[in-house]
């Protein structure tokens, strides 16, 4: 199958382009990528994935199609500024109650985006950037970031290379790319504890339950308050083989639970996914650090999303050969995945003509998968197994 038809029958073509136009085939080489990394986590952790399901399986639960300039999930708009274009995430409550701020009005605007886009093409690309950075709201300028593989820093001694089967792995992460890295560690025969917050909970609890299964089925669930247990949050960090962090690194600093504050076990691999390497607290999803490293389609009126949220699903696919590649060197490394430079990488293949005669499917639905576990329903557990793990010299 030659990569416009492989785009096409993906489901990836019916989720890029314009609403009312014809789907966009320009960027048919991102799946060829996405394979190549997918037959990598196969020889490294002995886990076979389907490219195309990963990238289009959430589009496919939620009903998602194509919708140009404004992302699948209907959360990001790309926007015109007076010299290029960016986009501009509102998925919070928190995002549309800071826009009075934004536009510099009294209220949130009747028609948010309209008056958004309006007040983002009066000012230069750098200008909205600084300002949505200032309100903490995710933002990217189109193509800003470079293409880079995941940064890796030795970290404590290595150990002999170890299969994934029985490795402790904390999954601190929270709604794709992470716990997509930790799934597959977890189809791979991994005991992956996923960590939350009972007042914070992972954001995808309140959404699909079948998406949220998907990405934690097989998961040990473990509810614990960051502020008030934090030794035992870290005796869970130093009982584990992996760690898999998506919270902003301060987070972590200011409660000393941070790769440099917790004492590694022998080829401890800690793996950091971030929007934007090098600005640990700026806010980044899917779509915006898709567009931030060029990940978009083409178009006669200007570049249209790629996907849905394609930068979350290819790097936790670029995560998990990371992870794989590390134990394979025996560990002892602190990785960084940013997820705009992920998108990057694939922004630099070469593009295809945007038109194709391959009919297009609709993405495809993952198998059904089993429920994933109640929060907290594993507590118990995963205290056994860190006390084990932690007395094993006893």
């Amino acid at each position: 199958m030659d990569a416009a038809a492989d785009w096409a029958d993906s489901g990836l073509a019916y989720l890029t382009g314009l609403p009312d136009a014809q789907p966009d085939f320009s960027r048919a080489a991102v799946l060829a990528e996405a394979r190549r990394v997918c037959a990598d986590i196969a020889r490294l952790i002995g886990v076979d994935v389907d490219a195309a399901t990963v990238l289009a399986g959430r589009a496919a639960i939620l009903g998602l199609t194509r919708r140009g300039h404004v992302s699948a999930g209907g959360a990001t708009w790309l926007l015109p500024t007076a010299d290029g274009w960016c986009a501009v995430a509102l998925p919070r409550a928190d995002d549309i109650a800071a826009l009075p701020a934004l536009l510099e009005t009294d209220d949130v605007p009747a028609d948010a985006w309209s008056a958004l886009s309006s007040w983002a093409a009066t000012r230069s690309t750098d200008a909205v950037l600084d300002r949505t950075r200032l309100l903490d709201i995710a933002a990217a300028g189109l193509g800003e970031v470079s293409a880079a593989p995941p940064a890796v820093e030795r970290a404590g001694s290595s150990a002999e290379p170890r299969p994934v089967d029985g490795l402790l792995v904390a999954d601190l992460s929270s709604l794709w790319a992470g716990p997509l890295s930790a799934q597959l560690l977890a189809r791979a025969g991994a005991v992956v504890v996923k960590v939350e917050s009972p007042s914070r909970p992972d954001g995808t609890r309140a959404g699909e339950p079948a998406f949220y299964d998907w990405m934690n089925f097989g998961k040990l669930s473990y509810a614990i308050d960051f502020d008030d247990d934090i030794e035992a949050l870290r005796q869970l960090l130093a009982a584990a083989d992996v760690v898999i962090e998506g919270s902003r690194p301060a987070a972590l600093r200011r409660r000393g639970l941070s790769a440099d504050d917790i004492p590694a076990r022998r080829g401890r691999v800690w793996l950091r996914v971030s929007g934007y390497a090098g600005q640990p607290d700026r806010p980044a999803f899917g779509d915006d650090a898709a567009v931030a490293g060029g990940l978009v389609g083409a178009d006669a009126e200007g570049p249209v999303f790629c996907g849905d949220a394609i930068a979350d699903p290819l790097s936790g696919l670029a995560a998990a050969r990371a992870l794989g590649e590390s134990l394979r060197r025996g560990g002892g490394e602190v990785i960084e995945v940013s997820m705009a430079q992920v998108a990057a990488q694939y922004a630099a293949l070469p593009t295809a003509p945007s038109a194709g005669d391959a009919p297009v499917a609709r993405p495809q639905a993952p198998p059904l998968n089993p429920s994933a576990s109640p929060l907290g329903a594993d507590n118990i557990a995963v205290r056994h197994i860190v006390s084990e793990r932690l007395c094993e010299s006893c």
